[in-house]
C-alpha cells in the first residue's frame, strides 16, 4: 500500500502542473514528438524537457527514440489509478453528506 500510495502522489503531483496538463492534453490526440510538444510553450527545451521527465516518471507517459527523435504518448495506467482514487473519495463523500443530510432533516422534525 505504501508504494501504491507514492505513485499516486507522483501521478498529482505531475498533474499539479498546468503545463504537464497542458502537454497531456495534447498527447490525448495522439503521439507527438517533443520538439512538437514544447512548440507552443516559452521556455528552453531543457526546462521543457524536465516536464516531460515528470510526466514519464509517474508513468503518465512513455516515451520511444527513434533515431535523434524521442516521441511521447499517454500511458493510461496510471491515470486509471488516480481516476480509481478519485471515485472512491466521491463515492466516501456523498456517502458522507447523505449522512450528513439525514441528520439536519431529523434536527429539523
Amino acid at each position: 500500500m505504501p508504494n501504491q500510495s507514492a505513485d499516486l502522489g507522483r501521478v498529482f503531483q505531475a498533474l499539479a502542473d498546468p503545463t504537464r496538463r497542458a502537454v497531456l492534453e495534447r498527447l490525448a490526440g495522439g503521439p507527438a514528438a517533443m520538439s512538437e510538444l514544447a512548440q507552443p510553450f516559452s521556455m528552453s527545451l531543457p526546462s521543457f524537457s524536465q516536464h516531460l521527465d515528470v510526466l514519464e516518471d509517474s508513468g503518465l507517459v512513455r516515451s520511444s527514440k527513434e533515431g535523434r527523435v524521442r516521441t511521447y504518448r499517454i500511458s493510461p495506467h496510471a491515470m486509471k489509478a488516480a481516476e480509481g482514487w478519485l471515485s472512491k473519495q466521491r463515492a466516501l463523500w456523498a456517502r458522507r453528506l447523505d449522512q450528513f443530510d439525514e441528520y439536519v432533516k431529523e434536527q429539523n422534525r
